[in-house]
């Protein structure tokens, strides 16, 4: 029989497509289906104890078909796939955990459904059979900047600098140069006990914030957003302060040396008796001036007029003096909205009596744009707070053993060091995250 030309293709173009939709054979060479693997488990070692591996679901998302397959895990958390075309695909992990559940397992009570997720874009699939790729699971996302180090133990009150000496450390955890200039930084503020009456409170004893005065109804106010307490930002005029990977910017409360004795504003010299157990924060980026706002400032604050301020939009105190048992959040971020930040609405606690007319009202930052959160508690169980960050931002928290005044701080961990650039651990759990040092060392390492 004779074939044209045009029909040897045709048949040719059958053939390919039928041997590229078999199921693997062992001495199959060409295109073929292979055999692939995912396999699953969460970023936080701690977490993954407790929480559920079966049941997550993985979606394949062929980049060139935009066809969606879905599958689900076993209960180690692995998929093994005996049968999927080569290609380049859209890998996605997620798992939906039910508030009773998650409360259950772990103890952190919430009142929302937790979700992790975890993908890997444009994964080419060869023809290669047994292939594999692992997938960490993780609750909300992580940024390029984290917050590396928080000092808010001091030093002792005798003979160090007692809260003089605390700061905050910003670090670049990217590739790429990032730029400061209009990043936020703000204290997460909440309820520091579980007694008091006078609040309304969820069922974890946080604050209600849904029944602040003023608050709209159409909106998840315990869930969607955060309260700040003081909020601050780097100054700037959109690449002034640029900051290489592997680099960080150090927040002081004062940017001077702590260890040596200096003249406070009021004429008088103030000295750290022991100036070992304290630090030299003349070196800092960015330095908290509240003298300007208050009508008695204290007489330690003195601005260095080498170091930049901070741009101060809202704040409690004296000085941007740090929770020293350490009942507080923290959170960087940048405006990802058209509203100026200072417009953003602001209300007061949730307290059952009417607030006055003169009570605090805190900004209502939404979790949206949180670039990195951490909350820090008490160094005894007995001691803590209701959390202030749900699982979103922070799954548990961080503490300095020895606790206030021990010139202790809270660091995050060095994950792997690329090319000579430390990447820092983050998977959204400061348990898991963070150590501490037995003296806090600005831009220094665990």
């Amino acid at each position: 029989m004779k074939i044209t030309r045009i029909a040897s293709i045709v048949i040719i173009s059958i053939a390919i497509v039928f041997n590229a939709c078999k199921k693997y054979q062992e001495d199959t060479t060409g295109i073929h289906p292979v055999r692939f693997q995912v396999s699953t488990s969460y970023s936080s070692d701690e977490l993954g104890k407790v929480l559920p591996k079966a049941q997550i679901e993985i979606k394949f998302k062929n980049i060139k078909t935009n066809i969606e397959q879905k599958y689900y895990t076993n209960a180690d958390g692995v998929l093994a796939l005996d049968s999927i075309s080569p290609g380049e695909y859209d890998i996605s992990a997620s798992i939906k955990i039910p508030a009773t559940t998650y409360t259950t397992l772990t103890g952190e009570t919430v009142d929302k459904e937790v979700i992790f997720n975890a993908s890997e874009k444009a994964k080419t699939i060869t023809i290669e059979d047994r292939q594999s790729i692992s997938l960490k699971l993780i609750s909300g996302v992580t940024g390029p900047w984290v917050i590396k180090q928080i000092y808010y133990a001091g030093s002792n009150t005798t003979t160090g600098s007692s809260f003089r000496d605390q700061f905050i450390e910003i670090y670049n955890n990217s590739d790429s140069v990032l730029y400061a200039d209009s990043l936020y930084i703000g204290e997460a503020i909440g309820i520091q006990n579980f007694t008091a009456i006078n609040m309304h409170r969820l069922p974890n004893s946080q604050f209600d914030w849904s029944k602040s005065q003023g608050m709209p109804a159409n909106i998840d106010a315990n869930n969607d957003y955060i309260y700040t307490r003081a909020l601050l930002m780097i100054p700037g005029t959109g690449k002034q302060y640029p900051v290489k990977p592997g680099e960080s910017i150090v927040l002081a409360q004062t940017a001077i040396n702590h260890k040596a004795p200096f003249v406070g504003s009021d004429g008088k010299t103030i000295t750290a008796r022991d100036p070992s157990i304290t630090v030299d924060l003349s070196g800092a980026d960015f330095e908290a001036y509240y003298a300007p706002f208050l009508p008695r400032p204290l007489a330690s604050d003195i601005d260095n007029p080498n170091v930049p301020n901070v741009e101060v939009l809202s704040y409690s105190g004296t000085d941007l003096i740090l929770d020293n048992p350490g009942r507080m959040g923290y959170v960087i971020f940048k405006n990802k909205g058209s509203i100026d930040i200072k417009d953003l609405n602001r209300y007061a606690y949730p307290s059952i009596a009417a607030p006055s007319s003169t009570a605090d009202k805190f900004y209502q930052i939404p979790n949206s744009f949180i670039i990195d959160a951490v909350e820090t508690q008490q160094n005894t169980a007995a001691a803590r707070v209701p959390k202030k960050l749900g699982p979103a931002l922070d799954a548990l928290y961080c503490y300095v053993p020895n606790g206030a005044y021990s010139s202790q701080s809270v660091i995050r961990k060095t994950e792997r060091t690329v090319d000579g650039r430390r990447i820092l651990k983050d998977t959204n759990n400061s348990a898991e995250d963070f150590d501490f040092l037995p003296l806090a060392l600005p831009r220094g390492f665990k």
